[in-house]
């Protein structure tokens, strides 16, 4: 047996949908005739109940005024979003929606975006998939994708989304002024109530969260732009994309349009070229705009350079790795002892799966539960320092941090030190993983792994049975591992179940 001994904290399941659609309209239609009470939770669960309010006390007013109206909340109102969206007129109310100081001041914090001194990233929102989006981008992109003029060409699509952070991160980075070119993550206070998100290391200009939503930026803009009609209501818009509820097939059987595909989606509409262009005349366009100078032709070229070798590290960080959830989201108890570092590039990866827990887990507090479940069996009824495995591939569209990149495991007895050990949560005994899962640890964690420098090139993959006396990864899965590229062929070690 390979995993946890059971899932101890369970969670509760999601409601079902008509129960939220009921839950939402009674808190809408009570706001209606009360003084507004906003929560201080920063989750989009929250956000999106507060712009149903928003717009139930507007009915009629257009999305790309009610986006508009929540620009001029948080404040977003410069050069260079003007030059593409055009000036917010102060006097305008009919165009406007009427919101109370509490519904304001809400929006306020929750879209405009910032850094504190002690590392609080502010204006970013917790996602039911378990991930950290910044709205402002999201926004932006949306209300351009509204006010296109040409389907599937958004004038400022990339400048308001991506572009432009990047470029300034890039800047800021070759300047010797930052540490990092991009991100890093964070982690929630509470999961359940989120209100502070703190950053892991120094913020870059372009932090996860900003890029997270950057990209849910572009893909839901060129979507709005390439509708013949458009969206009724910027809330249903968010819902749809943001609170998909996964059946038992998981992603192989979802939606396109949803945030847990985020990546995949992303990769389909943006090409490194253009990436790197649009990143250039951002910059071009942020120094006429907000600095009121002209870029000569060799600072251009200059520039052209640095933002080159920034879009590389992009692609590899967002585009060719899969997004993995920190130990500190999922709720990780400390490490006992001291970790034993890997020495890089290993040269193998070992594939296995739970057993226990014996279903995939579809949502984000289901995989988290799990996780901590068998980090508590492995370091209580093992004996182990930490939960064994490098990373754990749920069922939800996500890898579970585990031991991480640079720690050496407890995964495949006699081989800890050679590579990383990957498990899918489930028994696949008789069954297999969902598509969507296989690819993201056949494909994007093993292309990551390389590229990144942590795998060789020609590293083997091997079922954990091959090197141990165990039924893992499951007959199913084994079988399927044989046809991967990778696969080492080796004489499984006997194994007798009892």
């Amino acid at each position: 047996m390979s995993g946890a001994q059971g899932v101890e904290d369970s969670m509760i399941s999601p409601m079902e949908p008509h129960w939220k659609w009921c839950l939402t309209l009674l808190v809408v239609l009570v706001s209606a005739h009360t003084d507004t009470k906003v929560t201080s939770s920063q989750h989009m669960d929250d956000f999106i109940r507060v712009l149903e309010q928003v717009e139930y006390r507007n009915p009629g007013l257009q999305p790309v005024n009610v986006l508009r109206g929540l620009r001029r909340a948080a404040g977003l109102r410069d050069e260079f979003m003007q030059h593409f969206l055009g000036t917010i007129r102060e006097d305008s109310t009919s165009e406007a929606p009427v919101m109370d100081s509490n519904l304001s001041d809400f929006i306020g914090r929750a879209v405009h975006h910032q850094v504190t001194e002690r590392g609080r990233e502010e204006g970013v929102v917790l996602t039911a998939d378990g991930t950290t989006v910044a709205m402002s981008p999201v926004l932006l992109g949306i209300e351009a994708g509204l006010v296109s003029k040409t389907r599937c060409q958004v004038r400022g699509l990339y400048p308001l989304t991506l572009a432009r952070n990047l470029g300034l991160s890039f800047q800021r980075f070759h300047s010797s002024l930052l540490s990092h070119r991009l991100g890093p993550d964070g982690c929630w206070d509470d999961v359940t109530s989120p209100q502070v998100f703190t950053l892991s290391d120094k913020p870059s200009l372009a932090t996860d969260a900003l890029v997270n939503g950057g990209m849910d930026g572009v893909i839901l803009g060129m979507e709005v732009s390439a509708q013949s009609q458009r969206p009724l209501k910027l809330s249903s818009l968010l819902r749809t994309y943001y609170c998909h509820h996964l059946e038992v097939e998981g992603l192989d059987t979802a939606p396109r349009l949803i945030s847990r595909l985020r990546r995949e989606n992303f990769r389909e509409l943006a090409r490194p070229p253009l990436l790197q262009r649009q990143v250039v005349r951002s910059l071009v366009l942020q120094r006429r705009l907000i600095d009121h100078s002209t870029m000569l032709s060799q600072e251009k070229e200059e520039l052209t350079a640095v933002v080159r070798e920034g879009i590389k590290e992009f692609v590899h960080k967002y585009m060719d790795c899969p997004a993995i959830i920190p130990r500190c989201q999922w709720g990780a108890a400390p490490y006992r002892g001291t970790p034993t570092p890997l020495s890089l590039p290993l040269s193998f990866m070992y594939i296995h799966h739970t057993y226990q827990p014996g279903q995939p887990c579809l949502t984000f507090q289901q995989c988290s539960a799990d996780m901590r479940s068998m980090q508590r069996f492995h370091q209580d009824d093992r004996g182990w320092d930490d939960i064994g495995y490098s990373f754990v591939a749920g069922s939800d569209g996500y890898l579970y941090e585990g031991r991480g990149w640079h720690w050496q495991g407890a995964h495949t007895k006699g081989y800890n030190s050679k590579g990383y050990g990957v498990s899918f949560i489930g028994d696949y005994t008789s069954r297999l993983p969902s598509q969507q899962t296989m690819e993201l640890v056949r494909d994007r964690l093993a292309s990551c792994a390389v590229g990144g420098g942590r795998l060789v090139g020609n590293f083997t993959l091997y079922g954990h049975r091959q090197l141990v006396k165990t039924s893992c990864p499951g007959d199913a899965l084994y079988s399927e591992i044989t046809g991967w590229e990778h696969f080492g062929v080796r004489e499984c070690v006997q194994y007798v179940q009892m």
